[in-house]
């Protein structure tokens, strides 16, 4: 089977497993957001000077049971970035950002995005979103619809939003930029999450992104 037709052996999780997740989730959000509040207070009043006073980003994106979020970000590009790509793109980045949404030195990008992208500081926001439900810290990383209908089969679309996508993915651990949905590759990391989701293996997945981050592994 190729890897863009990988279908994941679910595994059975108790509730257990979900009520010490959730709690985890309420309380480490809860608790980052008390120690670093001023942080993304000062990233944002920075960001106003390069986003024209818009200095955050509400995308739309699909969370569990395929319902719609709205996932917090510090902008990072200029604010026509999604409505006008073609003021910035060339013909061929054009071309790779209809096919990955994602484009190698995206001219889209703010000096001072291109900063807290490489830092991911501009995912700090996204701590409001665990807090409130609609992500968890651990889990697949939410996706626009058009990604998922795109890049998923229909069976893969189901497994895909069973869980809260999260903050820290597989995907985001071992590959991040540098492994696409092109080959499948994308899509095989994020649904092997559902293979193995257990107390541990978040737990490993959460240590495992701290090099991932402070090395840049992947990031663009």
């Amino acid at each position: 089977m190729s890897e863009s037709l990988y279908i994941p052996k679910v595994k059975k999780v108790g509730i257990g497993y979900l009520f010490f997740k959730r709690t985890f989730d309420i309380f480490s959000s809860f608790l980052l957001l008390l120690l670093i509040s001023w942080v993304i207070l000062l990233l944002t009043i920075i960001n106003c000077f390069f986003t024209r006073f818009r200095p955050w980003f509400f995308d739309k994106r699909v969370g569990r049971n395929g319902k719609t979020i709205y996932v917090c970000k510090l902008r990072s590009m200029h604010i026509d970035a999604e409505s006008n790509p073609e003021k910035y793109f060339t013909e061929e980045q054009m071309r790779q950002w209809k096919e990955e949404r994602k484009v190698d030195n995206d001219p889209r990008i703010t000096k001072f995005g291109k900063l807290i992208r490489k830092t991911s500081l501009d995912e700090l926001p996204q701590l409001f979103n665990i807090l409130f439900g609609s992500m968890s810290v651990i889990g697949p990383r939410p996706l626009s619809q058009r990604e998922i209908d795109k890049h998923f089969t229909a069976e893969q679309q189901k497994i895909y939003c069973i869980a809260r996508p999260g903050l820290i993915s597989n995907w985001a651990v071992n590959g991040r930029s540098a492994v696409t949905f092109e080959f499948g590759e994308r899509q095989k990391l994020e649904l092997e999450y559902y293979e193995k989701r257990s107390l541990g293996f978040d737990t490993k997945l959460l240590f495992a992104v701290i090099p991932t981050v402070l090395l840049r592994r992947g990031a663009k």
